[in-house]
């Protein structure tokens, strides 16, 4: 819950003081006319020496600009504070801001008109009249939020407009500055982990076996295409009658590290409906499941720039790591990916692609160790541009792109508008092991 309010009205007395002109300037142009009309009666009442009509002349001149001053006197006894609930929003979720406003002072104030400035995407532009303000006691406004696009927002100026009964003059005043909503991505509920998530595990198809007496323990696991065959246990490979090669010790951090492509040239479609957008709500929901199954989750860019890096355990701080770091990402101007370095460090890999050219794709995995578990969520961007999405259409780079990832040793499923976040996530925990058992899931 964020509160932003400024300092007290009655303390800032110098306002009240502002040059004749100033005070002027308030009037309206019934105001500005009344005043006119005074004047003009006034010339015409020393012209026909009518005292009659001076009488009225002076009443007329001195009402407006008696309203004024007091109106422009008034408005600087009026505060307010704004509170969002909640700070932060999720895109097509709901919040709700509170506007209070009271007013210090003996002088009544007029009816005020509030307007509260919040950009496009998060609703239309609330509007209030206030017509009695109470002294000492503030009225609670409320209006909703109704975000359509992630990002860091920007909610104010909130400004009041204060009108005398007799509409003869108002004044602006901005009450509050701008206040910070934060609205994250859209994060859906996930079932399941990889196939053998956690080395070692056995899951995944790999399997410790005990050399014998006095040797230490041995992972290994079936041989797929591209593995050196230098790594081939060949005591496995007699015992199972299949090729076993031994599995890379893993860092000791372990962890999971999660890319996300979000090259503007990867991506297709504009809005909330865009690839980018759905890749980042992929992103999110992977990132958050994981960390609540109790793994370290690394979120890296397409560069191997870390945008976040949470220990495991989920938990609230976990949470709004990884969703503020998504909220205020904004597309990259780089056309391919150039790393020079295996951008999760030696973990396991979750690559969330665009639009992939081949050279990418040799820098994606010339540097990932053979034994190391990489998954790859490609995106079939031309579909989310208006294109179709059936297989049998799809692009054939995206197709070329596939093919060369699986042949790295890469577990790949390609992306479709039609596809939700949970279907590609079953898919992408079977990817390794095709068949396997999900294992127990995690909210």
């Amino acid at each position: 819950m964020t509160r932003s309010s400024p300092a007290d009205p009655a303390t800032a007395p110098t306002r009240s003081r502002q040059a004749p002109w100033r005070t002027l300037s308030g009037l309206t142009t019934r105001g500005r006319c009344l005043l006119a009309a005074g004047v003009a009666a006034a010339v015409c009442s020393v012209v026909l020496n009518e005292r009659d009509l001076l009488r009225v002349a002076v009443f007329v001149v001195a009402l407006p600009l008696f309203v004024a001053l007091l109106a422009s006197a008034s408005k600087v006894r009026i505060g307010a504070s704004r509170t969002l609930l909640p700070e932060r929003v999720p895109v097509g979720g709901h919040g709700e801001v509170q506007l209070d406003i009271w007013r210090s002072g003996h002088l009544p104030a007029g009816n005020i008109l509030l307007e509260d400035g919040i950009p496009y995407a998060l609703g239309s532009r609330p509007r209030f009249v206030v017509e009695r303000l109470p002294q000492h006691r503030s009225v609670a406004l409320r209006y909703p939020l109704q975000p359509s696009l992630r990002g860091v927002q920007q909610i104010g100026p909130l400004r009041a407009t204060i009108t005398d009964p007799f509409g003869l003059c108002e004044f602006e005043r901005e009450l509050i500055s701008h206040s910070r909503l934060v609205v994250v991505p859209r994060v859906v509920r996930l079932w399941g982990m990889p196939a053998g998530a956690g080395i070692g595990s056995g899951d995944d198809g790999s399997i410790r076996l005990h050399a014998g007496q006095g040797e230490t323990d041995v992972i290994v696991r079936n041989y797929r295409q591209g593995d050196d065959l230098r790594k081939v246990h060949w005591r496995s490979t007699a015992r199972r009658d299949e090729l076993m090669v031994r599995v890379e010790e893993r860092p000791w951090r372990g962890g999971t590290t999660v890319l996300l492509d979000h090259r503007a040239a990867a991506h297709h479609g504009a809005g909330p409906g865009a690839s980018l957008e759905w890749a980042v709500e992929f992103a999110a929901s992977v990132g958050l499941h994981l960390g609540r199954a109790g793994q370290r989750v690394r979120l890296v860019s397409e560069h191997g720039r870390v945008l976040a890096d949470t220990p495991g355990g989920g938990g609230p701080n976990h949470d709004n790591v990884v969703l503020d770091a998504l909220a205020a990402l904004q597309p990259a101007h780089e056309r391919d990916i150039t790393t020079g370095f295996d951008p999760a460090q030696g973990q396991e890999l979750i690559a969330v692609l665009g639009t992939i050219s081949n050279d990418s794709v040799h820098e994606l995995t010339k540097f990932r160790p053979r034994g190391t578990r990489s998954l790859a969520v490609l995106l079939d961007t031309p579909a989310w541009a208006g294109g179709v999405s059936a297989p049998e259409h799809r692009a054939a780079a995206t197709d070329e792109s596939a093919a060369l990832l699986r042949a790295a040793g890469w577990g790949v499923v390609v992306a479709t508008p039609a596809m939700g976040i949970p279907q590609v996530w079953t898919e992408l925990c079977r990817a390794v092991s095709p068949g396997a058992s999900l294992l127990g899931g995690y909210a």
